[in-house]
Protein backbone atom coordinates (compact mmCIF):
# COMPACT_ATOMS: atom_id res chain seq x y z
CA UNK A 1 0.00 0.00 0.00
CA UNK A 2 1.33 3.44 -0.92
CA UNK A 3 2.46 5.53 2.02
CA UNK A 4 0.59 8.84 2.04
CA UNK A 5 2.20 11.82 3.66
CA UNK A 6 1.30 15.46 3.91
CA UNK A 7 3.99 18.02 3.33
CA UNK A 8 4.20 21.78 3.10
CA UNK A 9 6.94 24.31 2.52
CA UNK A 10 8.16 25.78 5.80
CA UNK A 11 11.05 28.14 5.03
CA UNK A 12 14.23 28.86 3.06
CA UNK A 13 17.44 29.72 4.90
CA UNK A 14 20.57 31.50 3.69
CA UNK A 15 22.49 30.49 6.82
CA UNK A 16 22.04 27.86 9.49
CA UNK A 17 21.04 30.42 12.14
CA UNK A 18 17.77 30.75 10.17
CA UNK A 19 16.72 27.09 10.20
CA UNK A 20 13.61 26.27 12.31
CA UNK A 21 14.28 26.36 16.05
CA UNK A 22 12.02 23.49 17.10
CA UNK A 23 12.74 19.92 18.20
CA UNK A 24 11.72 18.22 14.96
CA UNK A 25 14.41 16.19 13.19
CA UNK A 26 15.81 17.07 9.76
CA UNK A 27 16.18 14.39 7.08
CA UNK A 28 18.30 16.11 4.44
CA UNK A 29 18.97 15.45 0.75
CA UNK A 30 22.08 16.58 -1.10
CA UNK A 31 23.89 15.77 -4.34
CA UNK A 32 25.60 17.20 -7.36
CA UNK A 33 23.70 19.83 -9.30
CA UNK A 34 21.15 18.23 -11.64
CA UNK A 35 21.16 14.84 -9.92
CA UNK A 36 17.35 14.96 -9.63
CA UNK A 37 17.01 16.17 -6.05
CA UNK A 38 13.91 18.35 -6.47
CA UNK A 39 12.19 15.65 -8.54
CA UNK A 40 12.88 13.14 -5.76
CA UNK A 41 11.49 15.50 -3.09
CA UNK A 42 8.31 15.92 -5.15
CA UNK A 43 8.03 12.18 -5.74
CA UNK A 44 8.47 11.35 -2.03
CA UNK A 45 5.91 13.90 -0.88
CA UNK A 46 3.54 13.17 -3.76
CA UNK A 47 3.24 16.91 -4.43
CA UNK A 48 4.32 18.05 -7.88
CA UNK A 49 6.00 21.42 -7.74
CA UNK A 50 6.65 21.36 -3.96
CA UNK A 51 10.36 21.63 -4.72
CA UNK A 52 11.07 23.68 -7.82
CA UNK A 53 12.53 21.51 -10.59
CA UNK A 54 14.95 23.29 -12.88
CA UNK A 55 16.92 22.40 -15.96
CA UNK A 56 19.59 24.82 -14.79
CA UNK A 57 22.25 23.25 -12.55
CA UNK A 58 22.89 24.96 -9.23
CA UNK A 59 19.41 26.49 -9.00
CA UNK A 60 18.83 25.62 -5.33
CA UNK A 61 21.01 28.09 -3.42
CA UNK A 62 19.17 27.98 -0.11
CA UNK A 63 18.36 25.38 2.52
CA UNK A 64 14.68 24.54 1.99
CA UNK A 65 12.70 23.00 4.84
CA UNK A 66 9.47 21.10 4.12
CA UNK A 67 7.36 20.02 7.10
CA UNK A 68 6.17 16.42 6.73
CA UNK A 69 3.22 15.04 8.72
CA UNK A 70 3.84 17.81 11.27
CA UNK A 71 6.52 15.53 12.72
CA UNK A 72 9.79 15.93 10.78
CA UNK A 73 11.47 18.06 8.13
CA UNK A 74 12.52 17.00 4.68
CA UNK A 75 15.41 19.30 3.80
CA UNK A 76 16.45 20.13 0.24
CA UNK A 77 20.07 21.32 0.25
CA UNK A 78 21.86 23.22 -2.53
CA UNK A 79 23.60 21.06 -5.11
CA UNK A 80 27.37 21.01 -5.03
CA UNK A 81 30.02 20.99 -7.71
CA UNK A 82 28.49 23.59 -9.96
CA UNK A 83 28.21 26.94 -8.22
CA UNK A 84 31.44 28.88 -8.56
CA UNK A 85 32.65 29.27 -4.99
CA UNK A 86 35.91 30.50 -3.52
CA UNK A 87 38.90 28.31 -2.61
CA UNK A 88 38.20 28.79 1.11
CA UNK A 89 35.06 26.69 0.71
CA UNK A 90 37.14 23.72 -0.51
CA UNK A 91 36.33 24.82 -4.03
CA UNK A 92 33.47 22.34 -4.33
CA UNK A 93 31.26 22.57 -1.27
CA UNK A 94 29.85 25.95 -0.33
CA UNK A 95 30.04 27.32 3.21
CA UNK A 96 26.26 26.98 3.52
CA UNK A 97 26.40 23.24 2.77
CA UNK A 98 29.36 22.62 5.10
CA UNK A 99 27.84 24.68 7.93
CA UNK A 100 24.58 22.81 7.74
CA UNK A 101 26.00 19.30 7.27
CA UNK A 102 28.75 19.62 9.88
CA UNK A 103 27.22 21.98 12.44
CA UNK A 104 23.42 21.82 12.34
CA UNK A 105 22.29 19.75 15.32
CA UNK A 106 18.80 19.27 13.85
CA UNK A 107 20.20 17.21 11.00
CA UNK A 108 19.39 13.61 11.90
CA UNK A 109 20.29 11.84 8.66
CA UNK A 110 21.64 12.83 5.26
CA UNK A 111 20.93 11.22 1.90
CA UNK A 112 23.59 11.71 -0.77
CA UNK A 113 22.03 11.46 -4.22
CA UNK A 114 24.14 9.90 -6.95
CA UNK A 115 23.29 9.60 -10.66
CA UNK A 116 23.02 5.84 -11.24
CA UNK A 117 24.12 6.22 -14.89
CA UNK A 118 27.59 7.52 -14.07
CA UNK A 119 30.85 5.97 -12.94
CA UNK A 120 31.75 6.97 -9.36
CA UNK A 121 32.43 10.73 -9.55
CA UNK A 122 35.38 12.21 -7.68
CA UNK A 123 33.28 15.04 -6.23
CA UNK A 124 30.73 12.60 -4.74
CA UNK A 125 33.49 10.40 -3.34
CA UNK A 126 35.16 13.47 -1.79
CA UNK A 127 31.90 14.52 -0.18
CA UNK A 128 31.23 11.01 1.13
CA UNK A 129 34.76 10.93 2.55
CA UNK A 130 34.12 14.25 4.30
CA UNK A 131 30.98 12.77 5.90
CA UNK A 132 32.92 9.72 7.07
CA UNK A 133 35.70 11.82 8.57
CA UNK A 134 33.16 13.83 10.53
CA UNK A 135 30.98 10.91 11.63
CA UNK A 136 27.87 12.17 9.82
CA UNK A 137 25.12 9.51 9.48
CA UNK A 138 24.27 9.14 5.80
CA UNK A 139 22.98 6.86 3.07
CA UNK A 140 23.21 6.89 -0.73
CA UNK A 141 20.26 7.10 -3.13
CA UNK A 142 20.98 6.16 -6.74
CA UNK A 143 18.71 8.36 -8.88
CA UNK A 144 17.40 8.11 -12.46
CA UNK A 145 17.27 4.30 -12.34
CA UNK A 146 14.70 4.26 -15.16
CA UNK A 147 17.32 5.60 -17.57
CA UNK A 148 19.29 2.34 -17.75
CA UNK A 149 18.70 -1.42 -17.75
CA UNK A 150 18.60 -3.39 -14.50
CA UNK A 151 21.87 -5.12 -15.51
CA UNK A 152 23.63 -1.77 -16.09
CA UNK A 153 22.21 -0.44 -12.83
CA UNK A 154 23.50 -3.46 -10.91
CA UNK A 155 26.92 -3.08 -12.56
CA UNK A 156 27.16 0.61 -11.66
CA UNK A 157 26.08 0.05 -8.06
CA UNK A 158 28.61 -2.79 -7.74
CA UNK A 159 31.32 -0.46 -9.09
CA UNK A 160 30.34 2.10 -6.47
CA UNK A 161 30.43 -0.43 -3.68
CA UNK A 162 33.85 -1.70 -4.66
CA UNK A 163 35.18 1.85 -4.90
CA UNK A 164 33.84 2.73 -1.44
CA UNK A 165 35.12 -0.57 -0.02
CA UNK A 166 38.66 0.67 -0.67
CA UNK A 167 38.17 3.13 2.18
CA UNK A 168 35.17 1.94 4.16
CA UNK A 169 34.96 -1.15 6.31
CA UNK A 170 31.19 -0.85 6.48
CA UNK A 171 29.25 0.54 3.54
CA UNK A 172 26.46 3.08 4.05
CA UNK A 173 22.82 2.10 3.34
CA UNK A 174 22.03 2.29 -0.40
CA UNK A 175 18.65 2.79 -2.05
CA UNK A 176 17.56 3.09 -5.67
CA UNK A 177 15.04 5.58 -7.05
CA UNK A 178 13.36 6.79 -10.20
CA UNK A 179 11.21 9.89 -9.82
CA UNK A 180 9.58 9.28 -13.19
CA UNK A 181 8.57 5.72 -12.35
CA UNK A 182 8.04 6.47 -8.65
CA UNK A 183 10.49 3.69 -7.92
CA UNK A 184 11.98 3.54 -4.43
CA UNK A 185 9.40 5.83 -2.81
CA UNK A 186 8.04 3.31 -0.29
CA UNK A 187 11.53 1.97 0.56
CA UNK A 188 12.95 5.46 1.15
CA UNK A 189 9.98 6.60 3.27
CA UNK A 190 10.08 3.36 5.29
CA UNK A 191 13.82 3.85 5.83
CA UNK A 192 13.20 7.45 7.01
CA UNK A 193 10.52 6.24 9.45
CA UNK A 194 13.01 3.77 10.87
CA UNK A 195 15.66 6.50 11.10
CA UNK A 196 13.36 8.82 13.00
CA UNK A 197 12.83 6.19 15.70
CA UNK A 198 16.55 6.16 16.49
Amino acid sequence: MAITIKAKFKCSSEKISQVPKDNLKDIAFIGRSNVGKSSLVNMLTGINGLAKVSGTPGKTRLINHFLVNDSWYLVDLPGYGYAKVSKETRGEFSKLILDYVLKCEKMHFLFVLVDSRLEPQRIDLNFIELLGENGIPFGIIFTKADKLSQAQLNRNITAYKSRLSEQWEELPPMLVSSSEKRRGREEILAFIEECLQK
